[in-house]
């Protein structure tokens, strides 16, 4: 609707996974304004400071609109303060892109190449679409990604037992009567790997409905707040905590697997290996008492439908995999996994069919990781990449097979991976590296060159990544809200220069190239695929009949037409297709999660394997912990963990005024008794120290942590020489990841250990 000079316009929030609905204001052709859409299906009108901060991210003068490339003559790529830049045209940047890349491959080979992913490419519609191309076409097996800094615990997991690591549950809260939430803080993140927008209202209606909302975290936050109970539990504990779980369900005779019973293996061998945690067992390490363990075994056990959740607090730790394994066979043993109201599998509105049972199962090949492994550690491959944490060891490691340049794609791993400090001075050594990224951070000040992509308002906008976790089956599509900037370029087109040259092409190749071949290898994959709704028909028919303005959108049209709710090009007509959607601006629902069992399995056996061989092999490390426990007693020492904040989304958002207005966020949460013992004060400064690093950071003294932890928040650390951040760097923080420590990983996963961290306090004089 126009109202004078302005206008609106429906969008999807592309900051975070709850995928809300905006009604964006536009004026004089900016976005001016941002409310939550009503009228959206799925979010109906919620909004969170986040979103309606987007006109000021989109504004930001900070922001980098043209490529830069490095001045050489300004002082080297390791004097940041002296070196310069040249805002430079298009071609030149790729020219000098393609010149890079080709002397590091030509004196090294393809394996010299790094890449590295951040997490706002699961928020891009070129994320999925474009990326994988380019990873490809770099043919370097050096790639990695926030992934192993936040999830992958959670992908190896799944792996194992359902056969492929996407296949996660997520907890089907519209409907569940009873969630038990370890490690995650919702009311604030928004929500992980679950997607579901207006998180604390869904935990409202939990309660509304009559049931229990049960928060286990060391750190009383805002959701544990929204909770009817809060479980205090000492950080990197809950894997044993959940084993006593497990115990008492068995114990008590109050295993009871449910409509999914039949399609579960192992589950005996689950229970043989929970005999050794009851919840005496394991109190002394956690701080949870055995009468409350046993009480909430019981809750669980005899609720209708429910759930149990957990995330980063329990992904970003020693144990990791043993932990997301224990929450998907809590679900199972209390017969809530694939059941309504408990944890069920989601399905993106493009999300292809189950392939068809045979004999009555659906089989596959299982899944693996170590395929192969890190130069320096041996560390294994998990999902086609390795950990973030081996990538400083890998560049500044002399030898045969040394990472010696490096492309990162919308990530700032020098604040969000361990050991920051070795990872800064490491990409100092490159010989090459190049940053796709909208502005001048802690990483990219270290590139050669810097493509910064066109902003989200003038590209269409569809969430293929977190529609495959959203509670409820919805589709949306935002087409792009301001015209092509002129001398701008979109982050599809810049990954298809890229990918052409990464495959020896010039730096001025034609980018339709990359655009067409994704878009034939999409309907050559659909036609072939049994149970699509285009089986066996001639992709060039289909590519005559494909909609859509831009190739975003064309290989958009591809996949909803092609999968689970698609019109088939035409054999369903009532189906999804790209015109529909943009028919549809505030979305399509498709209604609640339904039961996919067994035909989404991708195991060998056809089976829910509750008891991976690899995920077994493990418990013999935490059995050895909950040993050292009882012979030492409970830890006195202060361990760390990490906070969200509603106004941050990791390092995102520091440069946007509305973001860090107020008072001091960047500060350590500290318990009374704590303070006391250690002789710091609220408001005084301490000297934080861990085996790998040191830091000096404002105390906030409060009871919302327990005894014996201390909160940093993560994401911060600005205002280092080289950056062009001016929001920011006035309000820098520190960074975290200074003290953690690169070399504490969780060996199935290769997941950084970012919580529960040894850490010393002492006053600043």
């Amino acid at each position: 609707m126009t109202i004078g000079l302005e206008s609106t316009a429906p969008r999807i929030c592309p900051l975070c996974e709850a995928t809300c609905g905006l009604e964006l204001r536009v004026a004089d052709g900016r976005v001016v304004g941002a409310r939550g859409d009503a009228a959206h299906v799925f979010s109906r009108g919620y909004i969170c400071p986040k979103g309606a901060s987007l006109p000021q991210l989109l504004n930001d003068p900070d922001r980098l609109r043209r490529p830069l490339v490095r001045d050489t003559a300004g002082g080297g790529r390791g004097r940041h303060g002296e070196a310069g830049w040249r805002e430079v045209d298009w071609d030149e940047a790729f020219e000098t892109v393609r010149a890079g890349l080709r002397r590091v491959v030509d004196a090294h080979g393809r394996d010299a190449v790094g890449l590295y992913v951040g997490n706002p490419n699961a928020h891009t519609m070129s994320g999925s679409q474009h990326l994988p191309a380019f990873s490809r076409a770099l043919g370097s097996r050096w790639r990695f990604s926030a992934t192993t800094v936040d999830q992958m615990p959670m992908h190896v997991a799944c792996g194992f037992v359902f056969g492929h690591p996407s296949l996660i549950p997520v907890p089907d809260l519209d409907r569940a009567d009873y969630l038990l939430m370890l490690g995650a803080n919702p009311a604030v993140s928004n929500g992980s790997l679950c997607t579901a927008p207006d998180f604390p209202g869904r935990l409202a209606g939990i309660r509304d409905r009559g049931g229990k909302v049960v928060v286990v975290d060391p750190r009383r936050t805002r959701t544990a707040a929204l909770a009817d109970e809060h479980l205090p539990i000492r950080p990197g504990t809950d894997a044993l905590w959940l084993f006593a779980l497990v115990n008492h369900l068995a114990a008590a005779g109050l295993v009871s697997l449910g409509p999914a019973a039949e399609h579960l293996a192992g589950v005996e061998r689950v229970v043989e290996l929970a005999a050794p945690f009851t919840p005496e067992a394991v109190a002394p390490a956690c701080g949870v008492p055995a009468e409350t363990t046993r009480r909430i075994a019981a809750e669980l056990a005899a609720a209708p439908r429910a759930a149990v959740y957990g995330r980063m607090g329990t992904t970003t730790v020693a144990f990791g995999a043993l932990t997301s394994w224990l929450t998907i066979v809590l679900n199972a043993l209390t017969g809530n996994l694939d059941a309504a109201g408990g944890a069920m599998f989601g399905r993106g509105a493009h999300g292809r069919a189950d392939r068809p049972p045979v004999d009555g199962r659906a089989r596959g090949r299982g899944w693996t990781t170590g395929r192969w492994h890190t130069r320096v550690r041996g560390l294994p491959e998990v999902m086609g990449e390795f950990p973030a944490a081996a990538m400083a060891e890998e560049i500044d490691t002399p030898g045969e097979g040394q990472l010696r340049a490096l492309v990162t794609v919308a990530g700032n791993p020098v604040l969000s991976t361990p050991d920051a400090r070795r990872l800064s001075a490491a990409l100092d050594t490159l010989e090459f590296m190049v940053s796709v990224d909208p502005y001048l951070n802690e990483t990219s000040r270290h590139a050669d060159v810097i493509l910064p992509p066109t902003d989200p308002a003038r590209v269409g906008h569809y969430d293929f990544m977190l529609g495959a976790l959203a509670v409820r089956t919805v589709a949306s599509y935002s087409p792009p809200v301001l015209p092509p900037d002129p001398g701008g370029l979109a982050e599809h087109d810049i990954l298809a220069r890229l990918t052409l040259i990464a495959l020896g092409e010039p730096a001025d190749a034609d980018v339709s190239v990359v655009h067409e071949t994704l878009l034939d290898e999409a309907l050559r994959r659909a036609v072939a695929e049994p149970g699509s709704p285009v089986a066996g028909r001639d992709p060039a028919e289909l590519r005559a009949l494909v909609d859509g303005e831009s190739a975003p959108e064309r290989l958009l049209d591809v996949a909803l037409r092609t999968g689970y709710f698609g019109d088939g090009f035409g054999a369903r007509p009532d189906g999804l297709r790209l015109a529909r959607l943009l028919a549809s601006p505030h979305g399509v629902d498709l209604g609640a999660l339904t039961p996919r069992l067994p035909a989404l399995l991708r195991t060998a056996s056809g089976k829910v394997e509750l008891a991976p061989e690899p995920l077994v092999a493990d418990v013999a490390r935490l059995r050895a912990t909950l040993d050292a426990a009882a012979g030492a007693g409970a830890d006195e020492g202060l361990v760390l963990i990490g906070r969200r904040h509603p106004r941050t989304n990791n390092s995102w958002l520091h440069n946007v005024p509305a973001m860090v207005k107020g008072r001091e966020r960047c500060t350590l949460l500290v318990h009374p008794d704590d303070a006391a013992r250690h002789g710091v004060a609220d408001g005084g400064r301490t000297r934080l120290a861990s085996a790998t690093g040191t830091l000096e950071v404002q105390v906030e003294v409060s009871d919302e942590v327990m005894a014996g932890v201390v909160c940093l928040p993560h994401g911060w650390g600005h205002g280092l020489a080289g950056t062009r951040m001016s929001v920011a760097a006035a309000h820098p923080g520190v960074n975290t990841n200074i003290l953690t420590d690169a070399s504490q990983l969780d060996p199935l996963s290769g997941n950084a250990v970012l919580n529960g961290i040894p850490v010393r306090l002492s006053p600043v004089d």
